[in-house]
């Protein structure tokens, strides 16, 4: 049984939901009386319908209770709405041809719809990524969830698109206009748990929710399950499909707990998919190498390289960071020489060195990172300039997949905050929760410091939160262009699998890097972030450099052919 609506022919439409802790469900098609459903022994509810491309409709599970469907394309009046009916079929593409590009060509931005005005407002952001040299852009989640606002990862109903952004057909009008100037678009689906609002699964399938285990968030989904394994799996292939997306970042694998099910989602979107570059992004804590081997996943977030390198340009020492103060320079040499710096130390991750360099995704900035901050500062605000131009050039040449958070490239000073739009207790539970989180931290160890982190429910909170161009803006536009366009002309056409050939300590903060590349070329890279000169080698011809060579803020790129 297929989740979703099934368009038959001829005005007819089959719909279907998983209720087992029903006897009895009924379909509501605004302006009809209800129509009994027929109920399967393995708890699926059906009932065939005169239906059309916009028409509302629900399900009546209870006589106080009428719930969305949760494989619905499109809402009207948010997740406690209706579902609207939508043709995943009817847009006609223009960009018939697309197949898509090599990961070895990936140059990432991630981007929030929200704040950048919906789908339409991204699309007109594209032809100056393009521009920059950009290759993919990545949509933070566009999944349904409570209220007009929000990052996106408390989603409810992961086939819809999320009402304030736009239409289904307004997201493949931005994917269409994308690839037409060469973009790829990735996606960030969550898989691992549902939001606190809009989720009303558990009234009808308590069985699609694992309850002798939780996440961080809520009880884990039961993937083990058929009809849950097939709602996943078949919304991955749904962006994949209908949207013609090229790839998806799956969020926080690691509370899914199931290595069988993401190895088979895996399986089934490569034998669905031949013929095009389609691209599978883990996010996982738990470092693990099996998932990277060919035919499963792509690459995967790679948050060792940004917690050293945090650690190296600010100082910072508290939360996640403390893990990287203990000999960062050591753990920054690991990270570039074998891709992750946990490798079965204090019981997380596996050896890694065996991996191409392009089976991981680095970065100095995401939505994570700047906002879990209690303030959202950027980078800009918090490192040295200089350093913070030779960390931005190693993270552009060094073969591992390069991504960007919106707005660093233009050197956008504005905070991106946690932001959502809850209201009555979940609203004050959110608040509070976020600041009770920051009081293991010195600067907000004070409750009265604590009242100043803003409030996630706050209007101001997202308004403030929309990038904006620094002053220096052009000066930065031009440093990330002039670095993209040495990756396009020198590193990308030998990425194929590249591996470290070793790093080695230079001084405090200083470490060179070698890779040998796919035509038996060396890339040497050496970057100094810390505070006394130290010698850099000189072999190779020099591609780039930035400061006097071994001396803080210091960065140089060689190649060996």
């Amino acid at each position: 049984m297929q989740w979703g609506p099934q368009f038959l022919g001829g005005d007819r439409v089959r719909f279907a939901l998983w209720a087992p802790d029903k006897d009895s469900v009924a379909l509501e098609i605004d302006g009809r009386d209800a129509l009994p459903m027929q109920r399967s022994a393995d708890g699926w509810f059906t009932a065939e319908a005169p239906a059309r491309t916009g028409d509302r409709y629900r399900f009546r599970i209870s006589d106080d209770l009428a719930v969305a469907d949760p494989a619905s394309r499109a809402q009207s009046g948010g997740v406690h709405g209706w579902s609207v009916l939508s043709d995943p079929f009817a847009y006609e593409w223009r960009m018939q041809e697309w197949s898509g590009r090599p990961w070895t060509e990936a140059v990432i931005q991630e981007v929030h719809p929200g704040v950048l005005g919906g789908f339409s407002g991204v699309a007109e952001h594209l032809p100056q990524l393009a521009q920059l040299g950009v290759t993919a852009i990545e949509l933070m989640p566009v999944a349904a969830f409570a209220g007009t606002r929000g990052w996106g990862y408390d989603g409810v109903l992961p086939y819809a698109v999320h009402e304030s952004y736009g239409s289904p057909d307004d997201l493949k009008a931005l994917v269409d206009r994308a690839h037409d100037l060469g973009l790829m678009v990735f996606l960030d689906v969550v898989y691992n748990h549902f939001g606190p609002e809009g989720n009303y699964l558990g009234a009808y399938a308590s069985s699609f929710f694992d309850q002798h285990s939780d996440t961080p968030w809520g009880s884990a989904v039961a993937v083990s399950r058929e009809p849950v394994k097939r709602f996943f799996i078949d919304n991955a292939r749904m962006w994949l499909q209908e949207y013609r997306l090229d790839g998806l970042r799956f969020d926080a694998v690691h509370a899914i707990a199931d290595d069988a099910f993401l190895d088979a989602m895996a399986q089934e979107i490569r034998e669905a998919l031949p013929g095009r570059h389609v691209h599978l992004v883990l996010e996982n804590e738990h470092n693990d190498p099996e998932r990277l081997r060919p035919g499963l996943y792509d690459a995967q977030w790679n948050d060792d390289f940004h917690n050293v390198l945090h650690v190296l340009l600010t100082g910072e020492s508290e939360g996640y960071y403390e893990a990287f103060v203990e000999n960062p320079t050591e753990k920054l040499a690991r990270c570039l020489s074998e891709g992750f710096i946990h490798q079965g130390e204090e019981g997380r991750g596996k050896p890694s060195g065996h991996l191409p360099a392009t089976r991981f995704v680095s970065f100095l900035q995401n939505h994570d990172q700047v906002g879990n901050r209690a303030l959202g500062e950027r980078l800009i605000r918090l490192a040295d300039r200089d350093k913070l131009r030779a960390a931005t050039a190693l993270l552009l040449l060094m073969p591992q997949i390069p991504l960007l958070f919106m707005g660093e490239e233009s050197g956008s000073r504005s905070p991106f905050l946690f932001f959502t739009d809850f209201h009555d207790e979940l609203a004050d539970a959110v608040r509070e929760g976020r600041r009770k989180e920051f009081a293991k931290f010195a600067a907000f160890s004070d409750p009265e410091t604590r009242k100043g982190i803003p409030d996630p429910n706050d209007q101001e909170t997202f308004d403030t939160s929309v990038p904006r161009p620094g002053p220096d803006a052009e000066e930065w536009r031009a440093f990330y262009s002039q670095l993209i366009a040495l990756r396009h002309q020198h590193i990308m056409p030998r990425l194929e699998e590249t591996r470290g050939m070793g790093a080695e300590v230079l001084g405090t903060g200083a470490v060179v890097a070698r890779w040998v590349m796919h035509d038996g070329a060396r890339l040497i890279l050496a970057i100094n972030l810390g505070e006394t000169g130290v010698s850099f080698p000189e072999e190779g011809e020099c591609l780039f450099a930035l400061g006097e060579a071994g001396e803080p803020g210091s960065f140089t790129a060689r190649l060996s052919l």
